[in-house]
C-alpha cells in the first residue's frame, strides 16, 4: 500500500458506498470496521427510506461489489489506536481483536447447538439472546460466527471446539496490531442512538413496554426477536394500542439539543407498520412538531388518513405503569385542545435521536455535540454522512459518494 491508497473507517452502508466507489476507479481501498461484520445500523432496520427497502436490498448488492474487487482490502473486527503523518503520507496504526474464531468457519452452527452459555443480543438491542458464541445474523458479512470472550468459559468448557469439524475455533487467538501507510482518510463511523435511560420522567430501561425506535425496528424485522411479529417485550402479548413520543431527548437542552431530522419520518413509518400488522390496533402519536419532508410527506398523508391514528400536539409529561395489567399510563399536555391528557396503552415507543460515535485524535476536530467539522478537519482526511450531521440512509449515500471523489483528488 503506498500514498495512492484510501483508509475508510467504518463499514456502514456510507463507508461500504465511499469504498467501492473508489475502488472501482482503480484505487486501492483498506475499509475497516471495528464489529466483527459489515452493514452498521441499516442491518438493523427493517425498512429505510426513501423505498421502505428491507436492508438487504442495498447491502447484498455492495457486498458482492467488494467481493469482486481485488482493490479493497477489508479488516473487521478492527480499530485505529493512533494516526501520525500527513495528506498524501498518513501512518496509521492498527488493532483487530480477536473473535476467536478463524476464516475455517462456513457457519454451519454445530457449536452453536452446544454451547451452554447466553448472553444478551446487541444486534436486537437486548430483546433476546444468544449463545456466547453467534453469528451476528444470518446474512453477515464475512458468514462466521464470533465468541463473545466477556462470557465464554472457554478453556473451562470446550463443547464448541470438540465439535467443529472445520478447526475454525481458535480460543487462544490474540489481538494483532500492525501499520498501514495511506494517503487519504475518509472516516465513515457512523452514529448511536440516544439513550434515553438519562431522562426521568420517561422512564426507559423501568419499565420493559417502554421501548425506542431502534428497537421498534427489530421488532418488526423478520429476523428479529419475534420474527417479524410486534409484541409486547414483557409477555409477548399482541398490543392492542401503542403511543409514539417524539423529541424522546431531542431538542432538549438537558440531553441533545438539536433535531435529528428522522425521528418523525421513522415513527410514522412504524406507526403504519403496526396498523398493517393489526389493522385493528390503535395509535396515539404525542409531537412538539411534525417535521417530515420529500417523499417522506407521503407517510404524514397516509397517517392523518387513518381513523385509529391520533396526532397528539403535545409534550409528554410523564410515564408510568399499571402494576395490573403492565400497560403505560401516558400523561400529557394537548396543545390544541388545551387540556391534559391521561391514557393507557399497552406500548410505548420513544422517538430517540442520532448521536455521533467519537474519535480520540489530535486531526479531527468537532462541534460541541461531537459531530466532526469538515472545515477544521486535517488536509487529506474527510467525514461522510452522520459523521458530520444526521443523515437518512438516501443521503448517506450521496454524501459518501463524493467523500469517495473527495478522497481521490486529495492523492492526485
Amino acid at each position: 500500500m503506498n500514498e495512492k491508497t484510501i483508509l475508510v473507517v467504518g463499514g456502514g452502508i456510507s463507508g461500504i458506498t465511499t469504498a467501492v466507489e473508489a475502488a472501482e476507479v482503480g484505487y486501492n481501498v483498506i475499509l475497516i470496521e471495528i464489529l466483527p461484520y459489515l452493514g452498521g445500523r441499516v442491518t438493523q432496520i427493517n425498512q429505510y427510506f426513501p423505498k421502505l427497502c428491507p436492508p438487504y436490498c442495498g447491502l447484498e448488492i455492495n457486498f458482492r461489489r467488494i467481493k469482486q474487487n481485488l482493490r479493497i482490502k477489508l479488516y473487521t473486527s478492527t480499530l485505529i489506536e493512533n494516526i501520525s503523518g500527513s495528506k498524501g503520507n498518513f501512518s496509521v496504526f492498527l488493532k483487530t481483536n480477536p473473535t476467536c474464531v478463524n476464516n475455517n468457519c462456513t457457519a454451519c452452527g454445530e457449536c452453536e447447538k452446544v454451547c451452554p452459555v447466553e448472553r444478551l443480543n446487541d444486534f436486537n438491542y437486548g430483546l433476546d439472546k444468544t449463545k456466547a458464541i453467534y453469528l451476528p445474523h444470518e446474512m453477515a458479512f464475512p458468514l462466521k460466527y464470533v465468541i463473545d470472550e466477556s462470557v465464554c468459559k472457554k478453556n473451562n468448557c470446550k463443547k464448541c471446539l470438540e465439535v467443529c469439524k472445520y478447526d475454525a475455533i481458535d480460543l487462544e487467538m490474540n489481538s494483532k496490531k500492525f501499520e498501514i501507510h495511506v494517503g487519504s482518510i475518509v472516516f465513515a463511523i457512523g452514529w448511536e442512538p440516544y439513550d434515553p435511560t438519562g431522562i426521568e420522567n420517561l422512564n426507559f430501561g423501568v419499565y420493559p413496554n417502554i421501548i425506542s425506535n431502534v428497537m421498534m425496528e427489530r421488532l418488526a424485522a423478520p429476523n428479529g426477536p419475534y420474527k417479524g411479529k410486534i409484541l409486547r417485550p414483557s409477555d409477548g402479548s399482541k398490543p392492542g394500542e401503542i403511543a409514539f413520543v417524539q423529541c424522546a431527548g431531542s431538542r432538549d437542552e438537558k440531553h441533545l439539543p438539536y433535531c435529528s431530522g428522522v425521528c418523525c419520518s421513522v415513527s410514522l413509518k412504524q406507526a403504519l407498520n403496526f396498523k398493517k400488522q393489526y389493522p385493528d390496533g390503535r395509535v396515539k402519536i404525542f409531537y412538539v412538531d411534525l417535521r417530515v419532508s420529500g417523499r417522506n410527506e407521503d407517510f404524514l398523508t397516509k397517517v392523518e388518513k387513518e381513523p385509529n391514528i391520533e396526532l397528539i400536539k403535545g409534550k409528554v409529561a410523564k410515564i408510568e405503569e399499571n402494576p395490573e395489567t403492565k400497560g403505560l399510563i401516558v400523561k400529557a399536555e394537548d396543545v390544541l385542545s388545551g387540556k391534559k391528557s391521561k391514557v393507557e396503552v399497552d406500548m410505548v415507543v420513544l422517538a430517540t435521536g442520532i448521536v455521533p460515535k467519537r474519535v480520540p485524535f489530535n486531526q479531527i476536530k468537532c462541534d460541541e455535540f461531537g459531530f466532526m467539522i469538515p472545515e477544521l478537519l486535517e488536509d487529506g482526511i474527510f467525514s461522510a454522512a452522520c459523521s458530520k450531521k444526521p443523515f437518512d440512509v438516501s443521503a448517506s449515500v450521496k454524501d459518501s459518494t463524493g467523500m469517495a471523489l473527495k478522497a481521490i483528488q486529495s492523492i492526485q
